[in-house]
This record gives C-alpha cells, sequence and structure tokens, in this order.
C-alpha cells in the first residue's frame, strides 16, 4: 500500500465516500466500514496509535454519535416505531436508535475509507504526484510542498523555544495562568524563527530558479503503474459490488 501512487489510492476511495454521504441504512455503511478495515490492516504499517483508533476511538464514536443523533431525532418521525425507553412524558423509538446508528457508521465508514489514503501516504509523495500526473503547475505543487514541511520544523522550533524557557527560568509556576503566560511567551520568537526559515527557503528557491521555466526536472519520481491500475479497479469494482448488493437508495 505504501507504494503505490497516492492518486491512484485517492481514486479508489474518494467516489465512495461521496455516494456515503447520501445513504441511510445500516448495512451499507457496515460493509464499506469492513472493506476499509481489512484493507488498512492488511497493507498498512499500523503504530501504536492507530491500532488504538480503529479499534477503540472509531467503534467509540460511532456509539457516541448513535446515541446523540437518537436524542436529536424528530419524535414524530420515528412514532410508529417500537418504545425502547421512556421516562416520564419522554420516550426514546427504535427508529430514533436506527437513524443515529445509521448516522455513525457512515461517518466511521467515509473515515475508514480516508485512512486508506491517509495512513499510507506522505504529503511529499501527493504533491509530487499532482504535479507528475495531474500536470499541476509545479510552482503550486512545490509551493504546497515547502508549507506542508513548515509544520515539523514549526514544531522543533517550538521544542527549541520551551527549552531555552525552561533553562533561564521564563514563566516559571504552575496552573492555568502559568501555562498561558508561557504560551504568550512562545509567540514572538515562534514568529521570529518562522520569518527566519521563510526568508531561507525563498533564498533556497531563488537560488534554484523557481519559477523561471514552465517545467523542471523531477529528482523524485511517483510513477503510476501497473499496480496502481489493479488496486484502483479493484476497489471501484468493490465499491460498486457493495452498492448493488445492498442497494441503499431503496429505502
Amino acid at each position: 500500500m505504501h507504494r503505490l501512487n497516492p492518486l491512484a489510492k485517492l481514486g479508489a476511495v474518494a467516489p465512495a465516500m461521496v455516494v456515503l454521504l447520501f445513504v441511510r441504512d445500516l448495512a451499507t455503511p457496515t460493509a464499506f466500514l469492513a472493506l476499509s478495515y481489512a484493507v488498512v490492516l492488511t497493507g498498512a504499517r499500523l503504530t501504536g496509535r492507530v491500532w488504538a483508533l480503529l479499534l477503540a476511538a472509531v467503534p467509540a464514536g460511532v456509539l457516541v454519535l448513535a446515541a446523540a443523533m437518537a436524542l436529536w431525532t424528530d419524535p414524530a418521525r420515528v412514532a410508529a416505531t417500537p418504545e425502547v425507553l421512556r421516562i416520564g412524558g419522554w420516550a426514546l423509538h427504535a427508529g430514533a436508535l436506527e437513524s443515529g446508528l445509521a448516522t455513525g457508521l457512515r461517518l466511521a465508514a467515509i473515515l475508514g475509507l480516508a485512512l486508506i489514503p491517509g495512513l499510507t501516504t506522505t504529503g511529499p509523495d501527493l504533491a509530487r504526484a499532482g504535479v507528475q500526473q495531474l500536470r499541476v503547475p509545479y510552482r503550486i505543487g512545490y509551493t504546497a510542498l515547502a508549507a506542508y514541511r513548515f509544520v515539523p520544523r514549526f514544531g522543533y522550533e517550538l521544542g527549541v523555544i520551551r527549552a531555552a524557557h525552561r533553562v533561564r527560568g521564563t514563566h516559571g509556576g504552575r496552573g492555568p495562568f502559568a501555562r498561558i503566560a508561557r504560551g504568550w511567551g512562545y509567540i514572538v520568537p515562534l514568529l521570529a524563527s518562522a520569518i527566519r526559515h521563510a526568508e531561507r527557503v525563498a533564498l533556497a528557491m531563488d537560488a534554484r530558479a523557481f519559477g523561471a521555466y514552465p517545467t523542471r526536472t523531477e529528482r523524485h519520481e511517483v510513477p503510476f503503474g501497473g499496480r496502481d491500475i489493479v488496486f484502483l479497479v479493484l476497489m471501484l469494482a468493490a465499491s460498486a459490488t457493495i452498492f448493488v448488493l445492498f442497494f441503499p437508495w431503496r429505502l
């Protein structure tokens, strides 16, 4: 999965994610959630945090959403369904629970499909694939790549600033007000560091004649080959099969 072209992975899941927004049954999102889990668990390199997300956070989120959406469902629309719980004059109907569960499963299925490219694709590869296969102007693609690389740089700079403040004993103490004071003290040095880094990046791009020519040579190739086509066709076929089998629009 990690060696597949990012555009193939996005194209494989994007149609199903869009169509899932309009389904209202339980079986269709459940099938897509199972499909996404099967692909992720067999094709992605998972960390402990991702395992916790897949096995604990997603099921818990589905249950929380199901309960919340069940409470928000209009009682008049589900009055014909059996009552599950009654407290005084308020009643919770089975139709409300089904509607809430369908919403939670639908969002979980969309998240699961998004994890297929999200866990196996890096930002730089996505930008390069956009430039090489989609013919996105490299001025846009590599500018986005440079901006993406600012994020870890900011994290490193923030760590250095925090360490320097601890060494100097700046904004010591505990409690919420001390935390706010420390955070406020990070703003100015972090902005100064960001400006310096942006200037260095701009000078490096100017030194390489960035934007001087309509095209540039590629140092890192992100090919779109036969295995990408196979994966794309298989995923689209599986999505179409699920929609045909369950046919959610008949509800």
